[in-house]
């Protein structure tokens, strides 16, 4: 895409920003340049505010840093191995005892 400079002298644009409304509001669309200088700046922003930001180059979409999230853990097998077995725990022992007293 070329445009011309003040002098009239034709130059290249080398990345261009997004039209009005094409981006949903949870996204931030920023340059290859751009994301390079301000990277741990926008990881931080992706970490707290949970939205997402699309990389270009060039003017089209290349890359998106998204938000990680962990699966949550299931309560069923959640300790699964972490219990030693001693055998049968509910058959008689052949002992006798009292349980009153």
């Amino acid at each position: 895409m070329y445009e011309n400079d003040p002098q009239g002298k034709p130059m290249m644009v080398r990345e261009a920003a997004p039209a009005y409304g094409a981006t949903p509001p949870a996204q931030q669309w920023v340059t290859a340049a751009d994301f390079k200088t301000h990277c741990l700046r926008l990881i931080d922003e992706v970490m707290q505010s949970r939205g997402e930001v699309v990389v270009t180059r060039y003017g089209k979409p290349v890359a998106m840093l998204v938000p990680f999230s962990e699966a949550p853990v299931s309560l069923f097998g959640h300790l699964s191995g972490s219990v030693a077995e001693y055998g049968d725990l509910v058959s008689p022992v052949g002992e006798a005892w009292d349980a009153e007293g």
